[in-house]
Order: structure tokens, then sequence, then C-alpha cells
């Protein structure tokens, strides 16, 4: 039988009641009184703890929930000396979801089709909150759950290098048909100028210079590909042995070669012989484009 004194944790009208069970911290949530709820801690040997919990429909939705974890949580961490506490939500319930990030919990991810109650799969959010992290009433805190939850779009950026002819540049892909222009997915904490600069050194060997942003482009989804923003860059003209200087990364590009307008519609995707024609006659400032059309 299980010694451990009783305690109490409390904000305001929420209030939680250790009860003795052996192997398991549990609560029992209280709101004025009323039980309308529970709490566990499953801890192991390591410092790590897993956050469950169950509500009353109706106290879901009006702030008790996020409470109640914010007292287990901050308990576990710094009363207890645990280094982690994680939650596994339905990505269905939204109301946990909250709940647990408003606790301090920030999303690590999902594991897509996960064993559920009763052996029924679903996509479950991951979410933990690391003793060293900020508290979620802090600034970096709120900043951190932010960063953790906004969606992010994929960046690419790409850029436009013409011979003395006029002719762009494409790059003839291992890994697909089509034609492109030289560039790749800008990496975490890159700017879309230094990505061109850096694929281009990667890919082809060769130093070249952004000289301008011609359009940002955005992408609706294609070919099983989410939808991405793409930078296109003027990358300036090239000397006639640009192309006996460059080293071309073998498990990306087979060949480059300078191409004309009369080449792109049996070289290129759709989507770039939209912007590659809208360029060719586009004198003015950056464009703005959807799907390679001007959209304003």
């Amino acid at each position: 039988m299980s010694t451990t004194p009783p305690l109490v944790l409390r904000d305001g009208d929420v209030a939680l009641d250790r009860l003795d069970e052996d192997g398991v911290h549990a609560f029992d949530v209280r709101w004025e009184g009323e039980r309308v709820g529970r709490v566990e801690l499953l801890a192991d040997d390591n410092g790590d703890a897993e956050l469950l919990w169950v509500l009353v429909p109706e106290y879901r939705a009006v702030g008790v929930a996020e409470r109640a974890l914010r007292l287990v949580v901050e308990w576990a961490l710094h009363s207890q000396g645990l280094e982690r506490v994680e939650a596994h939500v339905d990505d269905a319930d939204r109301d946990a979801v909250r709940a647990a990030m408003r606790a301090g919990l920030l999303k690590e991810g999902v594991a897509r089709g996960a064993v559920g109650p009763g052996g029924s799969r679903r996509d479950v959010i991951q979410l933990a909150r690391l003793r060293r992290d900020a508290g979620p009433d802090t600034r970096e805190g709120f900043i951190a759950q932010l960063n953790s939850a906004l969606p992010t779009k994929r960046a690419i950026a790409q850029g436009v290098l013409r011979d003395p002819a006029g002719r762009v540049l494409l790059c003839e892909l291992v890994y697909k048909q089509e034609w492109d222009l030289p560039g790749g997915v800008v990496d975490p904490l890159e700017s879309p100028a230094e990505c061109v600069v850096r694929e281009v050194r990667e890919e082809l060997g060769l130093e070249l210079e952004v000289r301008g942003l011609l359009a940002v482009n955005w992408l609706p989804p294609w070919r099983g590909w989410s939808d991405a923003t793409v930078f296109v860059f003027d990358l300036g003209r090239a000397d006639t042995g640009l192309l006996q200087r460059a080293t071309l990364q073998a498990r990306e590009i087979r060949a480059v070669h300078f191409a004309g307008e009369e080449e792109w519609e049996h070289r290129v995707a759709p989507y770039n012989q939209r912007l590659l024609a809208f360029l060719s006659a586009h004198t003015g400032p950056t464009a703005y484009l959807e799907d390679g059309l001007p959209a304003l």
C-alpha cells in the first residue's frame, strides 16, 4: 500500500486531489468542488512520463482541462524532477490538443495510423514539454508554441540564367522527366537568395550572383506535391564558356542546357512554361504569380 501523503494542487476554482494509487500519479479534477475528470501521469525510471486525462464533456472547452494539465505538468517537472512529459492526442480532438498546448506542451509530430483504444488506428499528435522549456506564460514559451503549431509552407528558390542569345539555362534532372530551372528547397533559417546561390554551387559547381528578384510564384498542389512558394531570381547573363566550367552533381543533375521558347513546351512542366513565357515579356518590377500566371 502506498504511503504517499495527501496532495492538493489548486488554480482558483480548479483543484486536483492526489489519489493513493500504487505506481501511478493520479489526480481527481474538481471544479467548484464537483468532480469533473481525472489526470494520470505514467512515469518511467528515465525521468520521462506520459500524460493522460479524461474530462466530463461539457467542461472540455471551458478551460478546466488546460488548468488541470498545467498544474500536473508543473508539479511533475519542478517538484518531482521529471525531465519530459509527453501526451498523445487524437488528431481530430481539437479541444485536447489545445489544452495540452496551453499547458506548455509543444507539438512534435504526427504518428500516422497509430493504434488507439480498442485496437483502432488513427492519426495521433505527439506533444511534449521538457523541464528546460520556457513556461507557457512567458514570451519565449509562447513563441515556442506558435513555432511548433503554425502551418509551414515549402519555400523554393530558383534562378533564371540566360546566355548571350537570351536562352534560359535548364537542368535535366535524374529523378523526373521535366527539365527545371536551377535551384532547390530553402533550408531552415536560410534566405531564398542564399539558397539559390548555394544550390547552383552544389549542383552545378558554379559561383553565380543574384541580380534581383523576378517573381514570387505560388504553386498549387501538383502530382502529389503539396503547395509551395517559389522565389525566382535573376542570375544575369552567362558567358560562352560557362557550361564547360560546370561540374554537375551526378546524383541529381544529368545535364544542363540553354533552351529557347520553342523548346519549353516539350521540356518543362506546364507551370514553368507559363512562368517562362511571362518572364520573357515582363520588364516591370517583381511580379506576384499563381501557378505561373499574374494574380494581381
